[in-house]
């Protein structure tokens, strides 16, 4: 089917793997520079993913999008119910996005580490939670 948010949701599901199989067994302490370096860029791009998922499933679902931020797209999910459906915290997905654009613009070590412990802490239980929404939402795409 050509669905735009099963497609983007494929991509999602890859980046999410990606950003979890790091966290499973390690402890961030236990992971070399480079790795945690990796780990953050890895939670940029599900994140990006994530957000966007989440705007294509409300385009699909006749939602009108007028602004297609991250913060709109965040609210919009909260005010439709999807987020309680989905059983995901609103402030924790505002949380994730404010952490991501700091990333991007700010490079300082103690960011950075507290960065690393709030995704294998809070984000990565959020991102497990939109995984799995939308794999039931991918058994049954015409709900």
């Amino acid at each position: 089917m050509d669905i735009r948010w099963l497609q983007r949701f494929q991509n999602f599901k890859r980046a999410f793997e990606l950003l979890s199989e790091p966290l499973e067994n390690n402890e961030i302490e236990q992971l070399s520079d480079l790795e945690q370096e990796g780990l953050i860029q890895r939670f940029e791009y599900t994140y990006e993913l994530a957000w966007k998922v989440f705007k294509d499933y409300l385009e699909y679902s006749g939602t009108n999008i007028t602004e297609s931020t991250p913060r709109k797209i965040i609210k919009e999910c909260a005010a439709l119910g999807i987020f309680d459906e989905a059983n995901i915290n609103g402030d924790t997905y505002l949380n994730m996005m404010l952490t991501r654009n700091e990333l991007s613009h700010v490079y300082n070590s103690e960011i950075f580490l507290d960065s690393l412990k709030k995704i294998k802490n809070s984000y990565i239980y959020e991102l497990e939670k939109q995984y799995q929404f939308f794999i039931e939402k991918e058994r049954q795409p015409n709900d």
